[in-house]
C-alpha cells in the first residue's frame, strides 16, 4: 500500500485540466495535499510544454494524499466520476488530448479492484449515455508540476478559464457533495 509518513494514502487521478481537479480535491474534507502533475508517460521529468504538446505520453494528473479514516477511497472515486466526464477519450470539453485522458493510477490491488467494480456498476446503470473509457492502469511515478500551476484556481478565479469551466465544477460539487466538504456549505 502506498502511503505517507502519517499512514495517509495516495490515490492518483487524471480528469483533464489539473486545475480542475486540483480545486476539487482540496475542498473535501480528509485531504492534506493535492499535487498537479504529470503521471503515466515515459518522460522524466517533463515540461507543461513538452505534456501540452501530447508526445510523453503524460496525463495531467492529481496526486491526493487522503485520510482513510476521514475519507474513503469509494468517496474520492465517486467525486471523480461526477465532476468530470469518464466517457470522453483524451479530452475533456475543449481540452483535447492523450494528456487529457480519464485515468486512475492505482496504487495498490485494493484500489485496482475499487475503480473496476465502481466502472462495471457505471456502466451496467447506464448512469451515462456512453460507456466509461477511463483507464485503470499501475502507478508508476509522479512529477510534481511547476509552481505556477499550485493552487491555480485559487490564485485566478477571476480568470476566464476559470470561471467557465471551474466554476461550475465546484458549484456541482457543492450540491451533490456537500456532506464529503471541508467546509458544509
Amino acid at each position: 500500500m502506498t502511503t505517507s509518513a502519517d499512514n495517509k494514502e495516495i490515490a492518483v487521478f487524471g480528469g483533464g485540466c489539473f486545475w480542475c481537479t486540483e480545486a476539487i480535491f482540496n475542498m473535501i474534507k480528509g485531504v492534506s495535499s493535492v499535487l498537479p502533475g504529470y503521471s503515466g508517460g515515459t518522460v522524466k521529468n517533463p515540461t507543461y510544454e513538452q505534456v501540452s504538446e501530447g508526445n510523453t505520453g503524460h496525463a495531467e494528473a492529481t496526486k491526493i494524499e487522503f485520510d482513510p479514516n476521514v475519507i474513503s477511497y469509494d468517496d474520492l472515486l465517486a467525486v471523480f466520476f461526477n465532476t468530470h466526464d469518464p466517457t470522453t477519450l483524451n479530452r475533456q470539453g475543449n481540452d483535447v488530448g492523450t494528456q487529457y485522458r480519464s485515468a486512475i493510477f492505482y496504487t495498490t490491488d485494493e484500489q485496482r479492484a475499487k475503480a473496476e467494480a465502481l466502472i462495471k456498476e457505471i456502466n451496467d446503470s447506464k448512469a451515462f449515455d456512453k460507456p466509461v473509457v477511463t483507464e485503470v492502469v499501475p502507478f508508476k511515478e509522479f512529477f510534481v508540476a511547476e509552481d505556477y500551476h499550485m493552487k491555480y484556481y485559487e490564485t485566478h478565479k477571476d480568470q476566464a478559464y476559470c470561471q467557465i469551466i471551474i466554476a461550475p465544477k465546484l458549484e456541482k460539487l457543492e450540491k451533490r457533495f456537500a456532506e464529503l466538504l471541508k467546509v458544509q456549505q
